[in-house]
């Protein structure tokens, strides 16, 4: 036994130094490149291209594998320089002017500080052919350094490449924590692979990691950009990120998806103008599947902005703030915008306007927009020819949104024959199946699909993007756009805006047109909630909840329907022969009626929705304990795994298994068993005495280290046993008990219990 022992250890340290310690750092090499990779096509998942970036990684490793045993690490970063500067320029030449971006380095300086300051690569104009581009060259140094054994060169690498996505905001803290384990992994077994380290060292190292991945979610380890707040986060929920108005105006150029969310009353401008209008303040081209980005620069404004392609009307507003905001409202389309605000103002990449600096209480501008005058006849016969760069920016979804969205979006726009027709059922459709409800509990994954499939209500961000999603499904151009609805008139050309009237709705592009707005979200429920959070806050004598006018106001209803045409009031006929309201989600087949009100085409038959509206077909699980999700399994194997290291360095392990088996009896033959419980009592003497020394009998054993008379009768028993081939039921019985009363004895908790 003892011979067997110390062996052991040199056997396990030279198995380790001949090649455990070089695979776990190849191992931990692999963890630090998949971290920064999974970045890569987390982003090419979103924007596009990830069967190119699958290519180029894996021509890197190939090219890194083969590489490695001919080169020296001069030649492997001029190569991996190269492959820097092909990938940047491939992406110049895709991008939009990007021989002009070369032209301007202080343009180049001023990108790579943005994206050093927290711009998301996603907010990049061809964001997949950028990641594509920039991705080979750090996976083919990485791994060109770790086989070279150069595993500090490795580290530096992988770190660093995770660490520029770190500053973006792109990498998420399991993965940065996934990256930094991998680099200590490769530092630390890369040292045991050179220097010949012990096994003993190994389990050491993976105590230490396991305990930096399950103690460091405890503490924030991703720096992440703070944005500018652009509503109030003062008394009252005014615009804290947990009401409707945080979540959609204080996120600048991203647009996260919460759970429950709450109202806030508080005043924010009061606005005069020709006619009512959902009061725009951003749109949002990218879909990340969990939220809105908005792609592209921002440019300053010049005096004035293009109108709509099509005819248009005219509509003038000025906004009073009456509250500090850092938003510059205007129905769509704005034109011109004129006094103090105007200065200094923005143009985002979708003709969005945006202040230079936020407005105080007071402060006042004036807007001039044009909006888009079609009739519905007009939209339906416009018709699919679009700009090439305007349909792939605006009919993109993640690759990885589920088949099933473009298979229930087709089902239910089987008899629409035109974008405009699709549009509207998919509209009439969400108001009618899902319910209006503030209190939500956010899904995971895919957001569109999840409330399309799995949930049955939810807020105006969940129904904007589900919309956008069904109909970016059937390539139809689409985008999520936020603001504040009309709010509460006051007088016949004014209206009061308060928090609550923050609001996300859909637009939809139309040849020669422009672009046309669709609300999915349910109007009825929406004002009736907004109606009651005022009335409380007036009971309650809030302050900032109403101007001298709007106490005794008229409530406008939030509308619902298509705003189209002539630039009459949303909430009734707009003279264009499309009425608002009507039967929400029930079709109509057939021509127009004598007197030209939208007849909607049918909804193609499909699964029966329940009680209230929601389709069911995809069925639901019975309530309980919520499932582990993949990370909690993974942080529970990887605790596990370092409990295991830990237990086997500390001897832990070994003592375990050595009190189970000194009280286990195995049913077996009479002579095997008397074998087992003299094992058990030579290992109770070998840990209170010394071990039996080769060739010392059993019987001399026991007389040397003084064994009283039940281990002797045991030692009779098992010579008996063994030499002489005699032993019976009754004698396995009596050795089994004698030997489990000396374990007993000796079990020091056992022993106390046992005298108390």
């Amino acid at each position: 036994m003892s011979t067997t022992a110390r062996s052991a250890p040199t056997e396990r340290s030279s198995w380790f130094a001949g090649g455990l310690g070089r695979g776990l750092a190849l191992a931990a090499a692999a963890l630090l490149i998949a971290a920064f990779l999974f970045v890569c096509f987390e982003v090419t998942d979103v924007a596009g291209g990830s069967s190119r970036l699958v290519l180029f990684v894996a021509a890197s490793l190939v090219a890194a594998t083969l590489l490695a045993r001919l080169l020296p690490a001069a030649v492997a970063l001029v190569i991996a320089a190269a492959l820097l500067g092909v990938g940047l320029w491939s992406y110049v030449l895709a991008v939009p002017n990007g021989e002009l971006l070369l032209r301007s380095l202080g343009a180049v300086r001023a990108d790579v500080r943005a994206l050093l300051t927290g711009l998301s690569i996603l907010q990049i104009t061809k964001a997949g052919v950028w990641v594509a581009g920039i991705a080979p060259a750090p996976t083919f140094l990485a791994w060109y350094f770790a086989l070279r054994r150069r595993y500090v060169a490795a580290a530096v690498v992988g770190g660093a490449t995770l660490g520029f996505f770190v500053l973006t905001g792109d990498a998420g803290v399991i993965v940065v924590l996934a990256g930094v384990v991998g680099a200590a992994g490769v530092v630390g077994f890369g040292e045991l692979d050179r220097h010949g380290g012990r096994s003993g060292h190994a389990e050491v190292l993976v105590v230490v990691l396991a305990a930096m991945i399950v103690i460091a979610p405890l503490v924030s380890v991703v720096p992440s950009g703070a944005s500018e707040p652009q509503v109030p986060s003062g008394g009252g929920g005014g615009g804290g990120a947990s009401t409707v108005e945080g979540s959609l105006l204080a996120a600048g150029d991203r647009v996260g998806i919460q759970g429950s969310i709450s109202l806030s009353p508080e005043l924010r401008f009061t606005v005069e103008s020709d006619r009512a209008s959902y009061w725009r303040a951003a749109a949002y081209d990218r879909y990340t599947g969990e939220g809105w980005v908005r792609t592209g620069d921002t440019r300053s404004f010049e005096g004035s902005l293009a109108g709509p392609p099509g005819n248009a009307t005219s509509i003038e507003q000025t906004f009073e703030a009456e509250a500090s905001v850092n938003l510059l409202l205007a129905a769509w389309k704005p034109v011109a915008v004129e006094g103090a605000a105007a200065e200094g103002a923005e143009v985002t990449s979708l003709d969005g306007l945006q202040p230079d600096e936020g407005l105080d209480p007071g402060d006042t501008y004036s807007v001039t927009s044009r909006q888009p005058a079609a009739t519905p006849d007009e939209l339906r016969t416009a018709g699919r020819e679009y700009p090439d760069d305007l349909q792939e920016r605006y009919t993109a979804l993640p690759e990885s949104t589920p088949d099933r969205v473009e298979r229930r979006t087709a089902r239910i726009t089987a008899n629409a024959d035109t974008p405009y027709d699709t549009a509207r059922t998919v509209e009439r459709w969400l108001e009618s199946t899902k319910n209006y409800s503030l209190d939500v509990e956010r899904p995971d994954g895919n957001i569109a699909d999840a409330f399309l499939f799995e949930m049955d209500r939810g807020y105006c961000v969940y129904f904007a993007t589900t919309m956008v999603a069904m109909l970016r499904s059937q390539d139809i151009p689409a985008r999520f756009v936020t603001g504040y609805t009309e709010g509460q008139r006051v007088a016949e050309d004014e209206w009061v805006v308060r928090g609550y009237d923050s609001h996300a709705w859909v637009e939809v592009y139309f040849p020669e047109v422009g672009w046309v707005r669709f609300d999915p979200t349910p109007g009825g429920p929406r004002t009736a909630v907004e109606e009651s959070s005022l009335e409380d806050a007036r009971a309650n004598n809030a302050t900032n909840v109403d101007t001298n006018a709007s106490e005794g106001g008229e409530w406008t209803p939030t509308p619902t329907a298509t705003p189209i045409g002539g630039g009459q009031n949303d909430t009734g006929t707009n003279g264009s022969g499309d009425v608002a309201g009507g039967l929400r989600g029930v079709a109509e087949d057939g021509p127009s009626g004598a007197n030209g009100t939208l007849t909607r085409p049918a909804i193609a038959q499909g699964p029966d929705p329940g009680a209230n509206g929601t389709v069911t077909d995809n069925g639901s699980s019975e309530p309980g304990l919520p499932s582990p999700t993949g990370e909690q399994w993974a942080f529970g194997l990887v605790a596990l795994a370092g409990l295991a290291a830990g237990a086997r360095r500390s001897g832990a392990a070994e003592r375990t298994y050595r009190e189970l088996w000194l009280r286990h009896r195995p049913d077996d033959a009479p002579a095997a068993e008397i074998e087992h419980a003299f094992e058990r009592l030579e290992y109770l003497l070998e840990r209170r005495h010394r071990p039996r020394r080769p060739g010392e009998t059993p019987r001399r054993y026991l007389a040397v280290v003084g064994a009283d008379d039940r281990a002797v009768r045991v030692g009779e028993l098992f010579e008996r046993a063994r030499y002489a081939g005699s032993a019976t039921r009754a004698e396995a019985d009596e050795a089994a008990e004698l030997v489990a009363d000396l374990v007993r004895e000796r079990t020091p908790l056992v022993r106390r219990l046992r005298r108390s």
